[in-house]
């Protein structure tokens, strides 16, 4: 997983896995879900994400399973 902040667009880009995109859904007027042809997740943008997704405050933290 890849994390991308444009930030001369103000666009956040979160790249769940590299395969190629076969539909781009809008999910609102800021987010857009990238699907592969079998339907799953390959990447998800915020556009205004300093607005729309708190970008600035962003953190990482992994839970043990």
């Amino acid at each position: 997983m890849r994390l991308r902040d444009f930030a001369d667009t103000d666009t956040l880009l979160i790249e769940f896995r590299d395969a190629p995109v076969a539909e781009t859904r809008d999910l609102d007027e800021n987010t857009l879900l990238d699907v592969d042809a079998d339907r799953n997740i390959c990447s998800s943008a915020a556009e205004h994400a300093s607005q729309s997704a708190g970008a600035p405050q962003f953190s990482y933290e992994q839970v043990a399973a």
